[in-house]
């Protein structure tokens, strides 16, 4: 026989839609935090003529260099499987945002370099990431901010190590 404690018995009285409208839990916030944060800065970056970007090519844009990144490096530091990065690169290639170059330190290694599209869209996107964050710090004060950004930067690292 199952026992079920107080706690337990309150969560069970509340549905899930109801818990995730007056208590979100770290998924849900996350989640509708990247949705937001992807929908301003996509919808601004197709209104700058970056019209032809999806949400998904985030994962490889979000970690591009200047002097490029591998692939492998592109994998770890977005989270997502060599495979989907992978295809990524081989999409953002054909939009002519990226291109594949000998890597000079390892020449079996390619290196994802931004093209001069590629160069522009980065320089869009900083500025209107730069624009977000700088709204959220006004509004809730700088320190504030600062404290919150912190306290998520080390939530996300301790996640990740999971």
């Amino acid at each position: 026989m199952t026992v079920i404690d107080g706690d337990q018995r309150e969560a069970a009285m509340v549905s899930r839609a109801e818990r995730s409208r007056s208590n979100p839990d770290l998924g849900v916030l996350s989640g509708r935090l990247l949705f937001a944060v992807q929908r301003e800065l996509f919808g601004s970056l197709a209104e700058l003529g970056f019209d032809d970007l999806h949400h998904r090519h985030g994962a490889v844009l979000a970690y591009l260099e200047l002097t490029g990144v591998r692939a492998t490096d592109l994998s770890r530091l977005s989270g997502q499987h060599k495979q989907v990065i992978g295809t990524l690169i081989d999409e953002l290639e054909g939009l002519g945002y990226v291109e594949r170059i000998p890597d000079p330190v390892d020449r079996r290694a390619k290196l994802v370099c931004p093209t001069e599209r590629g160069r522009a869209q980065m320089a869009a996107a900083d500025k209107i990431m730069a624009a977000i964050q700088d709204r959220h710090a006004r509004r809730l004060g700088r320190e504030k901010y600062a404290a919150f950004k912190a306290a998520f930067i080390d939530v996300v690292e301790h996640q990740r190590k999971r």
